[in-house]
């Protein structure tokens, strides 16, 4: 872990991103990709030390409330967290402004801070996303090592619905041969039911590999895959995207589960996290 003086924190689109890297090991990790031009070691992650001082300076200066986005690029709650606090003192300078916060995480750390997510809620907007891909728990963890199993995430959804703070859930990838079966989807949109999700982002069965974290994936496969990472270069090369052999059918059950539940979907997801409404009214949750 390395700390640098950061020139600013929000993006265009009012999403930041507080550290760059991590160590939560996912063998899928698109961040990876040479195409981001990381000068550093993945997971000598990059703190930017003074990111509450640059959004205090970035939301006085709006003339407009908006939803302010972190987590695309990198967790907000990686281990490091737990000491820095960078993440907790940007959602206090949040809350005391107004705006309104979508936190993306794989991360249980998400639930230190859920009495101050409520809070945003209560007077503003604030929707928490969890990303998910395995729904069995061994399997889990061979995936996504270094962070909290699916079923501890769902966890955290059904605290954070308690809470009536809304949630969207990333189903995002589903690697061939390993985790793309019914059974997979099924259970973890069980999840989402009984936590009560209010859209989910999939916008398709596979993953993306490109350079940098093609080779992280292959390496890992080899370790605890054997021989599947040859049927990968056999059947995908140097593909982008790599789609699974039943995407269409697992994206037809998607498809009818968010219609039953009146689940919003991808782009509807969306225009959902960026919207602050002058007067935000909270969902009732089925």
């Amino acid at each position: 872990m390395h700390f640098t003086e950061a020139k600013g924190i929000l993006s265009n689109k009012n999403g930041m991103n507080i550290y760059r890297g991590c160590t939560h090991g996912c063998i899928y990790c698109d961040s990876r990709s040479l195409c981001y031009n990381m000068s550093h070691a993945f997971e000598d992650i990059e703190v930017k030390i003074n990111a509450p001082e640059l959004l205090e300076k970035a939301l006085r200066s709006k003339r407009r409330k908006c939803m302010i986005g972190t987590g695309s690029m990198s967790d907000p709650y990686l281990p490091a967290e737990k000491e820095l606090k960078l993440t907790k003192k940007c959602l206090e300078i949040i809350e005391k402004h107004g705006f309104g916060a979508a936190v993306l995480t794989k991360s249980d750390l998400i639930l230190r801070d859920i009495d101050l997510l409520a809070s945003i809620n209560e007077q503003s907007k604030a929707v928490v996303q969890m990303t998910m891909t395995t729904f069995d728990d061994k399997l889990c963890s061979i995936i996504e090592p270094g962070v909290c199993t699916s079923g501890r995430r769902y966890e955290v959804l059904m605290e954070m619905k308690k809470q009536n703070i809304p949630t969207v859930v990333w189903l995002t990838p589903f690697l061939p041969y390993i985790n793309d079966t019914f059974e997979n989807l099924n259970g973890l949109l069980e999840y989402c039911a009984e936590a009560g999700v209010r859209g989910i982002i999939c916008f398709g069965i596979g993953l993306t590999l490109r350079d940098g974290n093609r080779e992280y994936f292959y390496a890992a496969l080899d370790r605890h895959f054997p021989g599947l990472s040859d049927r990968y270069r056999r059947e995908f090369g140097n593909a982008y995207m790599i789609d699974s052999a039943n995407h269409q059918s697992l994206m037809r059950k998607l498809d009818e589960f968010c219609h039953k539940y009146g689940i919003l979907q991808n782009n509807e997801c969306f225009d959902y996290l960026s919207e602050l409404p002058d007067k935000y009214e909270q969902m009732s949750f089925f």
